[in-house]
């Protein structure tokens, strides 16, 4: 008896609370080059991760909202603090697939170990929730998770320090503990982070496995759309959206730097506290 394949060409919904998420885009567009993507980067109320839980939720709230109002598939919550500390108190408040960082993170992150010694880097807010400890320890209870928050890490980013002396000072400050732990594998816990890899793995050595939240978040995105014949039927490339809560120029210009390549499509700004 034959499978009867079904698709569904409607377009997936990114969002970060500024240009980390992008990251994630980059990703997707590699894995699967015929999704359409609509994105938006909350840049008018980055960072979430040094909020209140109550804020996060309501501004992950809104975000998803926004995304629906374009007819979305499926929803990728592109934000380390977002996925931790919001989701799942959204998650049967929407009609639509809701994707977080956290799974597909912690569970390559329990492949990469041999030691059953991990790291975890992530913001404040995603730190505080505790929820890649959780999630972890959730799949194998033997495992010692050593968790950093890294304030620093995204304003350093979003100004363009990738290699900066300064970035270099601070990542060996937030490093010590885990190295100090030693841990053989390390989850960037925000998608801001993969901009600084270079920098981390030089100072944590060859032996240690870095996790690209990113790059998992594709992956198990596609698993999922496949399993629920979600995937796009078309055969040319597809259109990216992109939308912002603030400054356009500033998106446009650095936006290359997360995507790998320059953003050609036309940049709108919105109002999410409509929404």
């Amino acid at each position: 008896m034959n499978t009867i394949q079904s698709y569904d060409n409607r377009p997936i919904g990114v969002f970060d609370s500024g240009l980390g998420g992008l990251t994630a885009v980059k990703e997707l567009t590699r894995i699967f080059p015929n999704e359409n993507i609509i994105y938006f980067g909350d840049t008018g109320r980055v960072p979430y991760g040094t909020r209140s839980e109550e804020t996060i939720i309501k501004y992950v709230r809104q975000d998803i909202r926004f995304l629906m109002s374009h007819n979305v598939k499926a929803v990728v919550a592109a934000c380390g603090t977002a996925s931790s500390v919001a989701l799942n108190h959204l998650k049967n408040e929407f009609p639509v697939e809701l994707i977080g960082v956290l799974e597909p993170v912690c569970t390559a992150a329990l492949k990469k170990t041999k030691n059953h010694k991990i790291g975890v880097l992530g913001t404040p807010g995603t730190i505080n929730s505790g929820a890649y400890s959780a999630g972890i320890q959730k799949l194998n209870s033997a495992v010692t998770v050593i968790e950093q928050a890294c304030p620093m890490f995204v304003p350093l980013v979003e100004n363009g320090y990738l290699t900066h002396p300064a970035t270099y000072l601070f990542a060996e400050e937030y490093l010590k503990p885990l190295m100090e732990k030693q841990v053989d594998t390390v989850i960037l816990g925000c998608t801001h982070y993969p901009l600084l890899e270079t920098v981390i793995t030089e100072i944590l050595g060859d032996s240690v496995t870095v996790i690209n939240a990113g790059y998992e978040t594709a992956l198990h995105t596609k698993q999922i759309l496949k399993e629920k014949n979600m995937l796009s039927s078309q055969t040319e490339c597809g259109n990216h959206t992109y939308y912002v809560s603030d400054d356009v120029a500033k998106f446009s210009c650095l936006g290359g730097m997360f995507l790998g390549k320059k953003i050609k499509a036309a940049v709108s700004k919105i109002d999410i506290d409509t929404y």
